[in-house]
């Protein structure tokens, strides 16, 4: 075995777990404890954080080349699904995912938003879902030593099993939901349990939760003649420069577009 290259690869997944994985699941927590008090654009913002990098990291440990990827979510997982092993996830995990594609990475109300039915619910099954894959499950050929062999395995056997069994026993060794859960006294315990059907320490078949109808439009979707005007002082990506220079046509040609 390369001790060097086995040294660079052993490092480069220590990077993927603690800057991506572990950062995703305090985002995780942040997004539940936003939606619960209704602050709808930063619970998605921490949302698109969380599902952002849990699949980057799933995309670093298996060397797949990402640098373009930024914080593209569906890019991100167009590239996790190249992978030999293409993720189980299920419709209503696809669909919350594709609403935070649209709407999380938007922090500052650039464009309109709405939130309507469970979210909390959705979250929470979205990210067990994928968050499955967030461990090494490809050494590529390397010869390991018989523990994390064991582990390796493992791995794979829970992976296997995880939907047949209920959702609360898949653990990842060493992640950091599985810490919190474990310490009764962690002060993030009680945001990553309350009303939870998929993490914690026992099975909760029915949760209680309120359904949400949540909705805000965008001043710039409100008043678009403002735009050129407006970037004089702040900063808009371009792709919503030309979205709105777009609406703004269409308004010109058919004023009853006009918002």
């Amino acid at each position: 075995m390369d001790k060097k290259k086995d040294q660079l690869d052993r490092r480069i997944n220590d990077f993927a777990t603690r800057s991506f994985r572990d950062i995703a699941d305090g985002d995780y927590i942040a997004a539940r404890l936003a939606y619960r008090a209704e602050l709808m654009p930063q619970a998605m913002w921490s949302a698109q954080q969380a599902l952002e990098k849990y699949l980057k990291y799933i995309l670093l440990v298996n060397r797949i080349p990402a640098a373009d990827v930024r914080h593209d979510v569906n890019a991100a997982l167009r590239l996790v699904e190249q992978l030999p092993w293409k993720p189980v996830l299920r419709p209503q995990s696809r669909k919350f995912l594709e609403h935070i594609a649209a709407y999380g990475e938007y922090r500052y109300l650039d464009v309109s938003y709405f939130v309507v039915g469970y979210p909390i619910l959705e979250l929470d099954m979205t990210v067990w879902d994928i968050r499955r894959y967030c461990q090494v499950l490809d050494v590529f050929g390397k010869a390991l030593p018989p523990v994390e062999k064991r582990l390796l395995e493992e791995a794979h056997s829970m992976l296997r099993g995880s939907r047949k069994r209920p959702p609360h026993e898949f653990r990842l060794h060493g992640g950091y939901l599985e810490k919190v859960i474990a310490n009764p006294k962690h002060p993030s315990r009680s945001a990553l349990l309350w009303q939870n059907a998929f993490f914690g320490n026992r099975r909760r078949p029915i949760v209680k939760l309120r359904l949400n109808l949540n909705a805000a439009n965008s001043p710039l979707y409100l008043y678009p003649d403002m735009l050129e005007e407006l970037l004089k002082y702040v900063y808009i990506p371009k792709d919503l420069r030309n979205a709105y220079r777009e609406h703004l046509r269409q308004i010109a040609a058919d004023p009853s577009k006009r918002p």
